[in-house]
């Protein structure tokens, strides 16, 4: 009886144990760099190439609550708009978002251009670059920790400012996508560097997303759009996403997503009309964190500017 119990106290360790590691790498991921699903119509965030890639003024305003039965999780709040500027040949945005992960807090204010150069008849490449500032704050005194020698922990971060600067490459048609971007090529993170001994350099580190998609016409009705993302930061696991979205009538997408070693994702999106869209998504984790965790709640609502929207009789793909 005895080993029987050992036995289940040491299943139930290496499950919490797994968790926790898990939830680490995770939050320290989206910590950093926007963790969201529905991507797909919020390309701002990720690639600063992607401003003013419609004719018209586009905005959107998200709020993404992960795991829901965890106390301290993140929760992610932005709202970008862009424009094209010199008729269509370049383009303009900005972006703010707010991200609170544990006893951190972070605002990041951003501006985005892009020029455009046509590679076809129908086809642009957008280069993109992205200048903004990161208010950066963490109560560590907060923490629970067994060295209170420990100088790392030693006083609170509070509202320090950090300039951070990315670049993307992103092309496409009326129906295909391809970005690649680098949103935080450079942070001066100096002030906010945890480790007075330098060991773990800078707080911000390189991302690399890679994303594209293209749409399908199935029949009069339907149309298909399978997509991917993938994302890869020097010493943390690689990560992909594998997407497919349908299409209904020019007005309702509903699809599923597969995060790797993450989460499966759902999601609908409505055209109300043609200048509001509205969409919503949940992941359901995959990972041993899913028993303690919950599921993630992410709501999004896009509107378009001008009457440019109204005069364009095929539905907004991306």
């Amino acid at each position: 009886m005895n080993a029987q119990r050992m036995n289940a106290l040491d299943q139930v360790r290496n499950v919490l144990i797994s968790a926790t590691l898990s939830s680490c790498a995770l939050v320290g991921w989206a910590q950093q760099e926007v963790m969201v699903s529905q991507y797909m119509f919020n390309q701002l965030f990720l690639n600063p190439a992607y401003a003013g890639t419609h004719s018209y003024m586009s905005s959107s305003i998200l709020h993404r609550s992960q795991w829901m039965r965890m106390d301290g999780a993140p929760t992610t709040s932005m709202m970008a708009v862009d424009a094209p500027i010199l008729s269509g040949k370049a383009g303009l945005g900005f972006s703010v978002v707010h991200d609170r992960i544990g006893v951190s807090r972070d605002l990041d204010l951003a501006g985005h251009f892009s020029y455009h150069v046509r590679t076809g008849a129908a086809s642009t490449l957008s280069f993109g670059l992205r200048a903004g500032v990161s208010i950066y704050s963490a109560r560590l005194a907060d923490l629970t920790y067994w060295d209170t020698n420990d100088r790392v922990f030693q006083g609170n971060i509070n509202n320090k400012p950090v300039g951070k600067f990315g670049f993307g490459l992103y092309w496409y048609n009326t129906t295909t996508y391809v970005g690649l971007a680098i949103p935080t090529i450079y942070a001066a993170d100096g002030r906010i560097s945890m480790d007075p001994g330098n060991a773990l350099g800078h707080y911000f580190t390189q991302h690399y997303y890679f994303n594209a998609g293209k749409v399908f016409q199935l029949s009069e009705n339907f149309d298909i759009k399978p997509s991917t993302m993938v994302r890869f930061t020097p010493d943390a696991p690689f990560q992909a996403d594998v997407n497919c979205n349908i299409l209904y009538r020019d007005r309702f997408w509903f699809g599923a997503g597969y995060r790797s070693g993450a989460a499966l994702v759902g999601m609908v999106e409505y055209q109300v009309e043609s200048r509001l869209r509205v969409g919503y998504a949940y992941d359901m984790a995959t990972s041993k964190l899913r028993n303690y965790a919950g599921g993630s709640h992410e709501v999004m609502i896009g509107l378009d500017f001008g009457k440019e929207p109204i005069r364009i009789k095929s539905p907004r793909y991306f």
